[in-house]
């Protein structure tokens, strides 16, 4: 059984093609090109593919074309016409039959074009159906057209199946919740599926794909899922699979399926362009304790915060290292010298505007507030104004990334810097050339997360951390590798830090740059301590700081919020 749901619809512009008085083919401009309902005999052939409608079937035609196979087939009986283009049927003349007694015209959102479907065949004696193809329309609308064909096709020669009942189920019903998660391929999703298998908790991933919209059959597989697997929930990260403009949470919403939506990046920067967040049956968990308001603010009524963890199975001690991991002190990041000139190249801004860019990356960098938006409605409403009249929301979006990497290339440069005395060991990308003199520090290209940071990490007697700007208040995932694979981090403090690990015991923290040259000289003499600092923090992250324990509070926020 197949089930679609249209994502997308290509534009554009129609004109007919005549001979005398009579419309012969309508020819589509489309992406520069010239395309064509029929070409040469377009009529004739409508007639050949009304008759070869089977006596006794019901014919479902896919596209209106010329309107003469619509009357062709009227001869015999009613006629379901699934058109979901206006423009062609109004420039050929099918768009006349819409009307017709006998024709029942369908369009719009797929799933209820399936159900109308299924109450035509039930009002016409539930007879087979025959499904009469106009090829064009599945060129121009294939998530339409094609996969509602698929679905009619499965089900042509068999029982009705009604959509709704099968979806109808009771949520929430069982012990353990079944999950439905929107997987690609990016940080956290392994350990996200690993911990939920550790749990015990049965789950169907349905692949995203990886560009900026979901890949072709993506919604096919999800209501496929559904009806077979009958999840509890969807669980995404980061919103991935939703799109802006709201369709996917309004499938769900008529589904009656929730979403849970694990925020692990500033969720400000991503919903920024939604238009639609639906969020009657949606839940955001934020890593930041600080976007409750935000999220809340949104429009989303279910925010919880949900910190980051880590994978015990993965980032455990023992686990090997190489000889040019070895350090004192080591740091482990992005310079953003690539994502401040990428940033700026895309905001669009203009030689004034720019050269405020400085002075108001350190300023965002020093005040409380979480997103640029509201450091500019605060403190510079002036300029906040030059923001939003930026041409588009990309330029806008890049604005704020600007500042916001700005302000972290800045403090992260400023930290380093204190680490210099101590020939550390940094690794990262290329840019570290651009801000660091050569002399008394080492250099390594970015590592593979999974494969070697768990043996990296313990190579290091101090592994140094700072946190980016977009997390102020929140403490970032290295704060719970680092100890797990037995390393001793050194890291900024954090607001959210002192409800997670216990300052001086189980985590060292600076509260000032100028904190960190004495703090490493005090830790890097003191391997004992270390090491119970270390081992406290790693005693603690086993009790409560594991993925699985981020999901089962997930899960449970999940049952009380929608079971």
């Amino acid at each position: 059984m197949t089930y679609i749901f249209n994502m997308s619809k290509r534009a554009y512009n129609v004109e007919p093609v005549m001979d005398q008085d009579s419309v012969v083919d309508v020819r589509i401009h489309i992406d520069g090109k010239k395309w064509h309902l029929w070409g040469r005999k377009g009529a004739e052939r409508e007639r050949g593919m009304a008759g070869a409608v089977a006596p006794g079937k019901l014919p479902v035609l896919l596209g209106a074309g010329l309107g003469v196979c619509i009357e062709e087939l009227l001869k015999s009986g009613p006629v379901a016409v699934l058109d979901n283009d206006p423009l062609i049927a109004e420039t050929s003349g099918a768009a006349e039959y819409r009307d017709h007694p006998q024709v029942t015209w369908l369009s719009g959102d797929p799933v209820q074009v399936l159900e109308q479907v299924r109450q035509w065949r039930s009002a016409n004696g539930n007879g087979p159906l025959e499904l009469v193809k106009i090829p064009l329309y599945q060129r121009l609308d294939r998530d339409w057209y094609l996969a509602i064909g698929n679905t009619l096709a499965d089900e042509k020669d068999s029982e009705p199946v009604d959509f709704w009942a099968e979806v109808a189920y009771p949520k929430f019903r069982n012990e353990k919740p079944k999950v439905l998660f929107f997987y690609r391929k990016y940080f956290l999703m392994g350990e996200i599926t690993a911990a939920l298998e550790r749990l015990g908790i049965e789950f169907r991933s349905v692949d995203i794909g990886t560009g900026d919209t979901v890949r072709e059959g993506f919604v096919e597989d999800l209501l496929r899922t559904v009806v077979d697997f009958k999840p509890d929930f969807a669980l995404t990260v980061n919103h991935f699979g939703v799109d802006r403009e709201g369709k996917l949470t309004d499938l769900l919403l008529k589904l009656k399926l929730p979403l849970a939506s694990w925020f692990v990046d500033n969720p400000h920067l991503i919903l920024y362009r939604y238009a639609d967040v639906s969020p009657d049956l949606t839940a955001i968990f934020t890593y930041d304790a600080g976007n409750l308001a935000i999220m809340s603010e949104k429009g989303f009524g279910n925010v919880f915060y949900l910190p980051l963890a880590t994978d015990v199975e993965r980032f455990k001690p023992g686990l090997p290292g190489r000889a040019e991991w070895q350090a004192d002190v080591s740091f482990l990041g992005n310079s953003m010298v690539h994502a401040v000139d990428k940033y700026l190249r895309s905001s669009g801004l203009d030689a004034e505007f720019e050269q405020r860019v400085p002075e108001l990356a350190i300023e965002f960098g020093e005040r409380a507030e979480l997103s640029v938006e509201e450091f500019l409605r605060n403190s510079h409403p002036e300029l906040l104004e030059k923001m939003e009249n930026l041409a588009t929301d990309e330029n806008r979006l890049s604005f704020e990334g600007l500042i916001t990497w700005e302000a972290t290339r800045r403090y992260r440069l400023s930290c380093v810097l204190e680490l210099l005395p101590f020939n550390p060991l940094i690794v990262g990308d290329d840019g570290w050339h651009e801000l660091l003199a050569k002399g008394n520090w080492r250099y390594l290209s970015s590592l593979d997360y999974y494969n070697d940071l768990p043996g990296f990490y313990p190579m290091s007697k101090v592994g140094f951390n700072c946190t980016s700007r977009q997390m102020k208040g929140a403490v970032n995932q290295r704060v719970f590798d680092v100890p797990a694979c037995g390393g001793f981090v050194l890291t900024d403090y954090r607001e959210q830090m002192e409800a997670l690990f216990e300052p001086g015991t189980e985590i060292i923290a600076y509260n000032e740059i100028s904190e960190i040259g004495p703090l490493l000289e005090k830790w890097l003499a003191d391997d004992a301590g270390r090491s119970k600092v270390t081992a406290a923090a790693r005693k603690r992250i086993m009790a409560e700081h594991t993925y699985e324990h981020r999901l089962s509070t997930l899960l449970e926020k999940m049952r009380q919020t929608f079971g």
